[in-house]
């Protein structure tokens, strides 16, 4: 269950909170709505319940704050606005990639695009999916870790008739195998339907905390608004004519001259007032608080052709698919299939029965739209036929029965699904190599050009060669992306800083850089070789160390890439740190080891391999050395030096982050 206990939002400038001291529960087994207009505080309280908003008060779920837990997304699944990810991934990549964030297996992804009804559509990239597909997305993404607790912005917002009903289903169908259902709607209406309990907010404050069949009972009873310049003579009279008809009629004078009349009719009314010759201004039924004031039901509003044809595929798409599953899996309801994950809840599941006790006279009142011809709602008395039970309601994923064990590999999986997803990637590297031999050919051809610089196409007039240049753009790719479409959070932005994560990106970013570094130089070789001859294709006498100093370079690169998007949330700033290296970071080394001083450190590498390098077995002392001798390069130092800064403020905000 959740309880979200005095949750405060804090204030900006001279305007009150957007959430003022609101304190609710959600319980296990039930869809509990949170109700209000918009600019109430709904997407407030959620921001404050997830902790992606700075704020007073505090949620548990299931008895634990979200920063308590090790793996919130096997806890709690959420969804806020659109689906959160790269707009040229494939929908099944998409849930591959967080399966591996998560420590499911893969086959997962295939499971819940199964359920959605998105099988047909796995292959098909992010940006060209409608609302309706991205909604299904959506709920994908929630179910994946199998959470006990669902948390959803408007889920409904901009769905057809016909998909808000399947969505309504969905989620009543996660409650009815003991999970918990939060959802947000402006919707009295749709609040009533698919909710077992209305949590109201207005204006950031909490105004009734209800069961849905009380909440129909008092806030959607049916109306007839009325205005008149002479409201207190036909209240009155309406009062009058009741008593004297023995019916139960209510009236109550609201702001103005406008009158609610509860029990009775526009034509009764109408005809009171007539005879009694009484100007009417309105004369309307209403109910409850879709006044006049209010937004259009979304569901009397027809859909799009493009739309609507979409939706029938998807919900075609999702019954065969439900029908294929039942042939060889049994339903979520046995006994053996809720064993696992779902055992542990401690709030037990409604019965069929049960499940939809109390609410006819809130069916009474939200019904209309949503009875289609195909799906009869009404029987030969006139009421409406009694609720579908539990066996109707869509399948949901099996559960996870056993859950993975901590491995290192979990963020190392994740980051190659990221970076083999999209094509990002793979362009760079052919837009590094067909420049980097343009490069070195344009540089044979003037001349006056040493050779270990042509070989990699480095002019002298460029601060780093096309190879580094992209080494380090893809490493600012691989934290820039995560911000731009932060498929890991709950909402923009908010990436979470783990050092696994970065671990990870590191050793990606190295590899590719590797792999890069490599696939440069043996093209420019072959490229000079068939224009030129053998003879500015040779391969230099000491290419060991200038092949270390490439390589370094190269990775070096990329990883300041990687640090300084990391630290400051922007491809744009991470390629811009790898610019800054040789253009500021160079000049400044150089002016320090050779300016002017009283003592120098003549001799320093002869007296330190005397004094630590002696000791190596197996010849290590070579390596050792050479690698001093990278590092005692101006262009080398300055990269350590950069990179030990950057990882250094890396490490401090993220510690930063976690004892606040």
């Amino acid at each position: 269950m959740i309880q979200a206990i005095g949750l405060t939002s804090n204030p900006r400038k001279e305007f009150p909170p957007a959430l003022d001291d609101v304190s609710f529960e959600a319980r296990a087994g039930r869809v509990t709505a949170l109700l209000g207009v918009a600019g109430a505080g709904k997407t407030t309280a959620l921001r404050l319940m997830l902790e992606l908003q700075q704020g007073r008060g505090i949620t548990f779920f299931r008895g634990r704050p979200l920063h308590r837990m090790a793996h919130p997304s096997r806890e709690v699944g959420v969804l806020l606005g659109d689906v959160p990810g790269h707009p040229a991934r494939s929908v099944r990549g998409h849930l591959r990639m967080l399966c591996a964030a998560a420590g499911v297996p893969a086959r997962r992804a295939d499971e819940v695009l199964e359920v959605v009804g998105l099988v047909s559509l796995r292959d098909e990239r992010l940006g060209t999916l409608s609302r309706g597909m991205d909604r299904r997305l959506g709920l994908a993404c929630t179910l994946l870790a199998d959470p006990h607790t669902l948390v959803l912005d408007d889920p409904a917002d901009g769905l057809t008739t016909r998909e808000r009903r399947w969505l309504h289903g969905a989620l009543r169908a996660h409650a009815a195998q003991g999970g918990t259902v939060l959802l947000t709607t402006a919707d009295s209406k749709e609040a009533a339907r698919t909710a077992d309990h209305v949590v109201t907010l207005e204006r950031g404050r909490l105004i009734a905390d209800q069961d849905a069949a009380e909440f129909a009972r008092t806030r959607l009873r049916p109306r007839v608004a009325v205005r008149t310049p002479h409201a207190s003579r036909l209240a009155a009279l309406l009062t009058k004519q009741a008593r004297t008809a023995h019916r139960s009629v209510e009236v109550v004078r609201e702001s103005g001259n406008r009158l609610s009349v509860y029990g009775s009719n526009c034509a009764d009314v109408g005809e009171i007032a007539f005879r009694n010759g009484i100007l009417v201004h309105q004369l309307a039924d209403e109910v409850g608080d879709m006044g006049p004031d209010t937004e259009p039901d979304p569901d009397s509003i027809e859909p799009r052709a493009d739309e609507a044809s979409q939706d029938t595929y998807g919900d075609a798409a999702a019954v065969g698919d439900r029908r294929r599953r039942a042939t060889r899996a049994p339903k979520r309801g046995d006994g053996q299939a809720a064993a696992g994950d779902r055992a542990a809840r401690s709030e037990m599941p409604r019965t069929a029965g049960g499940e939809r006790a109390g609410t006819a006279a809130r069916e009474d009142f939200a019904a209309g739209p949503e009875e289609t011809e195909d799906e009869p709602s009404s029987k030969a008395d006139g009421s409406r036929s009694s609720a579908s039970p539990v066996d109707d309601l869509p399948d949901l994923p099996p559960p996870i029965s056993v859950r993975p064990a901590p491995s290192p590999l979990r963020p190392l999986r994740y980051e190659l699904r990221r970076a083999a997803g999209v094509g990002t990637g793979f362009v760079t590297v052919g837009v590094v190599l067909v420049v980097s031999a343009l490069t070195a050919v344009m540089l044979a051809r003037i001349g006056h050009t040493p050779h270990a610089r042509l070989l990699v196409a480095w002019p002298r007039e460029l601060p780093l060669p096309p190879a580094a240049l992209g080494a380090g753009l893809l490493g600012a790719i691989a934290f820039g992306d995560e911000f731009r479409h932060p498929a890991l959070a709950a909402d923009r932005g908010t990436v979470p800083r783990r050092l696994g994560l970065l671990a990870a990106k590191l050793l990606v970013a190295s590899a590719t850089a590797l792999a890069l570094a490599v696939l440069t130089v043996g093209c420019d070789i072959e490229v000079l070789y068939l224009v030129y001859g053998r003879e500015l294709a040779e391969v230099p006498a000491d290419w060991l160390s200038l092949s270390a100093s490439w390589i370094g370079l190269v990775v070096g690169c990329a990883w300041a890439g990687v640090l300084a998007a990391g630290l400051f949330r922007s491809t744009t700033a991470g390629l811009a740190a790898v610019v800054t290296v040789p253009i500021v970071v160079v000049p400044l080394v150089q002016k320090v080891v050779v300016g002017p001083s009283v003592r120098s450190a003549a001799g320093f590498p002869l007296r330190l391999r005397e004094v630590l390098l002696s000791q190596w077995p197996f010849g290590g002392e070579r390596y050792l050395a050479g690698v001093a001798r990278v590092i005692g390069q101006p262009v080398g130092g300055a990269m350590t030096l950069s990179l030990t800064a950057l990882l250094c403020a890396y490490l401090f905000t993220t510690l930063r982050g976690r004892v606040r």
